[in-house]
């Protein structure tokens, strides 16, 4: 923690949306974090990493990575940050493959509610995917006043689960605002990582892919496609909260049925995910996402931290806000959004011209794949369903393998993805990895990163 200013805080003011916005930063203003106030009454917390290895010019601007996780209901500042990609690790060690290396990073606990955002009246919450997209822009109308560097970077929303699904949503919604001139930054792209963009592509895996892999019986893989088939019909019908019902008791069936198999890496259990490893309590039919109890509070857990010395160091989240790690109100409220697809805000991405990069964890061996609640046949399947002009030619390409070298005089003859890139639209297979990419597989999300915001390497010589 010495090395990211703990000492001397600089404490800034300014009115937002008719509200006071609190901010504050680091003696070197490496660091700025605060809350935006999109809507009266609701407090978004936000927090900004200047990268060390920052070189930009007007040929070749620095980029910026906001960083969208999700749940929905997960905490970006926490989970993002400290789990998986940020400069420190969740024993505020120094993270190797930090992707503050290749560009800035901005962490959002989006929506309102999450982590240490807050609402100031429970009405103010929100109730759909759209009003925390519109949130969103409007924090990012205020961040381009907090931070000057801003508004010349291309700006990369990266989302992660659910947070993949929002990622395209805000970015449609920044797109129209920068189209409009009410934005004044550079959209670089859209970049969905195991997204939750198409839940009936999902659920309709789920039996197959379990029973091929010996995770689920053979006596209930009949039920569980019979569920499936409802929660697709039910979301054709617009009976959005009704599949979210059918999902949540196909799920409980997995879990009865394969001995609590792990939906975001088949080859562990339940509560053996190292990320959440510390979690006391996980509700089995909402495995988007994970809960902490309040009273865990022990250093060296993500909540022990974030409600100890990270609180303590940024000084201005309220004394009555508690940070969770997921906060299940959010789930709840958006029950009717939740099976909603985003395929058609991918395809309005991509008809715009936006960059939109997908990429998703999968096993060295290409019919298994290690993420089951987005698995990889899934996220193949709504790609298909595009209605994108260059589709075609897409698909029609061959993947190129990913090596990755480490150094020029070691290069491992291992294959560590797969890409397949066509005009404004690519694609990456990570080879042995579940849901969380970077932590699966931190290095290979390190090097993909660097290639999607094209800044140069520093840990490798031979960038493919």
């Amino acid at each position: 923690m010495e090395t990211h200013g703990m000492a001397l805080f600089c404490l800034l003011c300014l009115v937002l949306h008719g509200g006071a916005a609190i901010s504050s930063r680091t003696s070197d203003s490496m660091e700025l974090w605060g809350y935006a106030k999109p809507r009266p009454k609701v407090n978004i917390f936000w927090w900004y990493y200047k990268s060390p290895q920052r070189v930009s010019s007007p040929v070749k601007p620095w980029p910026t990575v906001v960083w969208l996780q999700g749940g929905p209901g997960g905490s970006g500042v926490g989970r993002g940050n400290f789990l998986e990609i940020g400069p420190l690790d969740l024993n505020l060690k120094p993270r190797k493959f930090t992707w503050l290396h290749k560009a800035d990073l901005i962490f959002v606990d989006s929506p309102v509610g999450v982590g240490y955002s807050y609402a100031e009246d429970p009405s103010a919450m929100v109730k759909t995917d759209l009003q925390t997209a519109t949130d969103m822009v409007d924090v990012l109308k205020a961040l381009v006043m907090e931070i000057p560097t801003l508004r010349n970077s291309p700006l990369f929303l990266v989302g992660e689960s659910y947070g993949g699904k929002l990622a395209a949503m805000i970015g449609i919604s920044l797109a129209r605002a920068i189209h409009d001139g009410t934005v004044h930054l550079t959209l670089g792209g859209v970049v969905i990582g195991d997204g939750w963009i198409s839940p009936d592509d999902f659920t309709l895996s789920y039996a197959q892919l379990l029973h091929d892999v010996s995770r689920l019986n053979d006596n209930a893989v009949g039920d569980a496609n019979k569920m499936a088939v409802t929660v697709k019909e039910q979301m054709v019908a617009g009976q959005f909260a009704a599949a979210l019902k059918t999902w949540t008791d196909l799920l409980n069936l997995i879990d009865s049925k394969s001995d609590s198999v792990n939906m975001h890496n088949f080859l562990l259990d339940t509560g053996m995910d190292p990320v959440f490893a510390s979690s006391s309590s996980l509700r089995s039919t909402q495995l988007m996402h994970h809960n902490h109890q309040a009273s865990q509070s022990a250093s060296n857990t993500i909540d022990g931290i974030m409600n100890g010395v990270i609180k303590q160091k940024l000084k201005i989240i309220p004394k009555d806000v508690v940070w969770h790690e997921a906060t299940f109100e959010i789930y709840d409220a958006l029950a009717n959004d939740f099976m909603k697809p985003a395929i058609d805000e991918v395809d309005e991405l991509l008809s715009y011209g936006v960059n939109v990069v997908v990429y998703n964890g999968q096993s060295i061996f290409l019919y298994l794949k290690l993420d089951v609640i987005c698995p990889t046949v899934g996220v193949e399947a709504w790609v298909n369903k595009l209605k994108w002009h260059g589709l075609k030619n897409f698909l029609g390409l061959p993947r190129q393998p990913l090596h990755y070298c480490d150094s020029p005089i070691y290069c491992s003859k291992l294959i560590k993805a797969y890409v397949r890139s066509y005009k404004n639209l690519c694609f990456y297979w990570i080879l042995q990895a579940g849901h969380m990419v970077p932590v699966d597989q931190p290095y290979a999300a390190f090097r993909m990163i660097a290639s999607i915001t094209q800044t140069p390497m520093h840990y490798a010589s031979n960038l493919e």
